[in-house]
């Protein structure tokens, strides 16, 4: 029987790949073919295949999503600190907190497509090999996208971590909140439960993403904002 259920979850595995790698290849060629489009339109569009991807994994993988702390969220530009455990908060965290920038490896962006695409939804790309300049580059190119108008997403633990472990916090997205002076909100979810960062097979069950109180960068440095947002997350994931 528990063979039977695992070779289920691995044809609706299957199934959804097969699907998602359709919708990022077509709204990948949409965003190239209509760059031309003013950003927040543009990016409307783009994230729209976020949005279907959201659904088409619902459909195959039964993982269902679950929102709390809506009313936390500002109006305006902020930066949203998030744990990162999966390639779920990758394509969802975009879509619903835009107008955003994501900071991601400059790499990426040589991806056919999927990586031009990404270019024009002005990102913060940084060179890893360069550090000291990346930091530079990322309080810069930070401060000019929120004063866009933007929201920045940033993962600070830098990489994916297993879904039970929260990771230390690097201080680049805090400092940006600080240099801008805009505030920061943390976000918590447990999608490396469902999406696993080094699995193939999904398991069936609803995601849970807690949009945290927003933290005044005015009260404190970046690494004693960071720790105040991890010190939330971690709260939230315990819970």
């Amino acid at each position: 029987m528990i063979l039977l259920v695992q070779l289920g979850r691995s044809i609706r595995s299957l199934l959804f790949y097969t699907g998602f790698i359709a919708i990022v290849a077509v709204m990948s060629a949409a965003c190239c073919l209509l760059c031309f489009l003013p950003f927040r339109l543009l990016q409307r569009i783009a994230t729209s295949g976020n949005y279907l991807t959201m659904l088409w994994l619902r459909v195959t993988c039964n993982i269902h999503i679950e929102i709390s702390g809506e009313e936390n969220l500002p109006s305006g530009p902020c930066v949203i600190l998030s744990n990162h455990q999966s390639t779920w908060e990758t394509f969802f965290l975009q879509w619903y907190f835009q107008p955003a920038s994501v900071i991601l490896k400059r790499e990426l962006l040589w991806i056919p497509l999927f990586g031009w695409c990404l270019y024009f939804m002005r990102p913060i790309a940084i060179k890893r090999s360069n550090p000291a300049g990346a930091i530079r580059y990322v309080l810069k190119r930070g401060k000019q996208r929120l004063q866009e108008g933007n929201r920045i997403v940033i993962y600070p633990e830098g990489t994916r971590v297993p879904a039970a472990t929260l990771g230390e916090f690097k201080t680049s997205g805090a400092a940006i909140a600080k240099n801008a002076g805009v505030a920061i909100v943390p976000v918590a979810h447990d999608a490396g439960d469902y999406w696993l960062r080094d699995r193939f097979t999904k398991q069936p069950g609803t995601i849970h993403m807690h949009i945290g109180p927003a933290i005044d960068s005015s009260e404190g440095n970046a690494r004693e904002l960071s720790e105040s947002a991890r010190q939330w997350i971690s709260d939230r994931l315990q819970m």
